[in-house]
């Protein structure tokens, strides 16, 4: 297949491309190379793909509406797989606009282009962040979300709106993946398990907020990009019976679907913590904080709709997890 791939410099963009490749895949990837954080590790990551003849790239804003227009008419893509946004839910209580420009202009634009170039499957990335102030765990995509509590989550439940749109109105296959704090080799530097370890290498207090109550979900990211490469290859095709008097909110009568992408095992930042000092040999320092806005005390994803359609679940533990993130970490800071 001929895959597009956006958010190609990004931690699972680059770590999908390098799977699709594996397999015989074309990939185009497509990035712009922001700075909103370290510009020289995306540029790594991108240099572990440019040696395949199946790969090309190029540097390109998905909320540019001529360039994009432009990338799909000169392209024949079997699928698309959008995995370019402004990320943080932090950085979207700053900076408002950064997210309206990528998450919505720039995901219309995919849409669009999706519709004008005939696309099989379009697969996106939605997120956990969507269940915003649900308390029930675990997450269901059956459960309601529609109280968002922070302008990113906001963004990628109206990325879910939009394709639905796009889906009933123009039959296009689309899959929205709400994915559960992805870690691992090659991860981003503002996510927690990044942060935690540059702060016990560094002797730096690590922050824990909800003075430490937290638990999440973390998913391992070859498991992420098995889950992404399986549902790439299961467009749905809408359901056939009549429709509920009320809708299923994971599924629909279009061609359209949401999936939790999660390891459907949440653990304590404390064990994390602990595993990371294992890893490193050394002992963190911590400072206890309270709960920030557009933050939630846990997530916990039921992945039973995932294992179903495409016979999946991702469960690597967080220990092996994070002993592979700790060997890469040292080795590309070139640590003894």
């Amino acid at each position: 297949m001929h895959v597009m791939i956006t958010g190609a410099a990004g931690f699972i963009g680059s770590t999908l491309a390098k799977r699709l490749l594996a397999r015989g895949d074309k990939v185009t990837g497509v990035d712009n190379l922001n700075d909103y954080y370290d510009v020289s590790l995306k540029e790594a990551r991108l240099a572990r793909l440019t040696s395949s003849s199946h790969f090309s790239f190029i540097k390109a804003d998905i909320a540019d509406r001529n360039v994009m227009s432009a990338l799909f008419a000169g392209n024949a893509f079997d699928s698309v797989v959008n995995l370019a946004a402004q990320a943080g839910v932090r950085y979207s209580i700053e900076n408002p606009a950064a997210y309206i420009d990528a998450n919505l202009v720039g995901f219309g634009n995919i849409l669009e282009g999706c519709r004008q170039g005939g696309i099989g499957h379009l697969v996106y990335a939605s997120s956990s962040s969507v269940y915003g102030s649900n308390t029930k765990l675990p997450f269901s995509e059956k459960d309601n979300v529609d109280h968002p509590i922070s302008l990113y989550a906001a963004s990628k439940k109206a990325n879910e709106l939009m394709a639905h749109a796009y889906s009933h109105l123009y039959r296009i296959p689309s899959t929205g993946l709400r994915f559960f704090t992805v870690y691992g080799p090659w991860g981003r530097p503002d996510m927690a398990m990044f942060l935690f370890a540059k702060a016990i290498l560094e002797g730096k207090p690590i922050k824990l907020f909800n003075y430490g109550d937290m638990r999440r979900d973390f998913t391992y990211v070859d498991d992420v990009t098995e889950a992404i490469v399986r549902l790439i290859d299961h467009a749905p095709v809408g359901q056939t019976k009549a429709p509920d008097a009320v809708p299923d909110p994971g599924t629909s009568a279009a061609p359209w679907r949401v999936f939790n992408v999660g390891n459907n095992h949440p653990e304590e930042l404390s064990k994390v913590v602990e595993i990371l000092e294992k890893e490193f040999g050394r002992k963190a320092a911590k400072e206890m904080l309270p709960m920030q806005p557009g933050d939630v005390p846990a997530t916990y994803a039921d992945v039973d709709d995932l294992m179903r359609e495409v016979g999946f679940r991702p469960s690597t533990t967080i220990e092996d997890g994070i002993a592979r993130f700790a060997a890469w970490y040292r080795e590309y800071h070139q640590l003894s």
